[in-house]
């Protein structure tokens, strides 16, 4: 599909540069990365940029590093590059895992990490894992520069806290240490290159602690706090799985759309949930499925 409107195309080197385009272009604006959202939402007219700021010439954003406990992953990072690290593989597996479902291999090699949650699409892969991880957004403007933690992010389908003139660098991490297991659940139509109907990450930590988000069915990803706080602390055994699915309708609001009824969306996140929280103790026991082994 063409693209039939005309832009400006920029491409600054450094970061400041790109700041400042931005400062002052305004919502007229919008950065280039991957490209593998922006690019069709323009085709569609759903955007129509005045400027195009391409910040792939700007040293130090396609990073990933470890150091003292918390994970930076610089803006350009594509998902082939976190299946590709062995620092995702081993330290974050659930990055890694969900990483790997993220639409075609040639989607993967171009699309970023960051700009999977700065298009904010309630079905983002990204979303439900960096929640549990408890990640922070790295937003540099004009003033001054600011961390954004997941959780304050999202503000509905494509709405960010992203602010006039600023950009978003990378993402930053908290190791969740050497003890954990985890588990991304993503419902699709079919194998491929699909956004996902429902989504589920569980992270599982020392002392019977769950943290618990959602995908897909409600207007942004989200923690379900009200079932984290009715099983967290309780052993394996008992585990009140059944008392927290009840209360799965109270966290999540799906629609009806052309991937899925609002129904079934409801019954299958119940069942993505209970095969979740399983999959997710077994592993933090060293049991389990492997890594990237679907459940669904």
């Amino acid at each position: 599909m063409a693209i039939l409107h005309e832009f400006e195309y920029l491409k600054p080197k450094e970061l400041q540069d790109a700041v400042r385009i931005l400062t002052e272009y305004g919502s007229r604006a919008q950065v280039l990365a991957g490209g593998t959202d922006l690019i069709p939402w323009i085709q569609e007219d759903l955007l129509t940029p005045d400027v195009l700021v391409d910040i792939k010439g700007i040293d130090g954003l396609n990073e990933i590093v470890l150091n003292k406990g918390t994970l930076y992953i610089g803006a350009l990072v594509t998902f082939t590059e976190l299946i590709d690290s062995a620092i995702i593989s081993e330290e974050f597996p659930l990055i890694w895992e969900m990483a790997k479902t993220v639409a075609s291999p040639g989607v993967r090699n171009r699309a970023t990490l960051v700009g999977n949650i700065c298009s904010a699409v309630p079905s983002c892969d990204s979303g439900p894992v960096l929640l549990v991880y408890e990640a922070a957004v790295l937003v540099k403007g004009p003033q001054r520069e600011r961390k954004v933690p997941l959780g304050e992010w999202f503000l509905g389908p494509r709405k960010t806290a992203l602010q006039k003139g600023e950009m978003v660098t990378g993402m930053t991490l908290p190791l969740p240490g050497p003890e954990h297991g985890g588990i991304y659940v993503k419902l699709g139509r079919y194998r491929g290159e699909d956004l996902a109907q429902a989504s589920v990450a569980i992270l599982a930590l020392p002392e019977y602690v769950y943290r618990i988000a959602f995908g897909a069915v409600g207007p942004r990803p989200a923690r379900a706090k009200k079932i984290e706080a009715l099983i967290n602390g309780k052993k394996a055994e008992g585990l009140a799985i059944e008392d927290a699915l009840k209360l799965v309708p109270q966290e999540i609001c799906p629609i009806t759309d052309i991937r899925a009824s609002e129904e079934y969306r409801m019954h299958m996140v119940k069942v993505m949930l209970e095969r979740g929280l399983r999959a997710a103790r077994a592993r933090f026991c060293g049991q389990g499925p492997r890594y990237g082994e679907s459940l669904i």
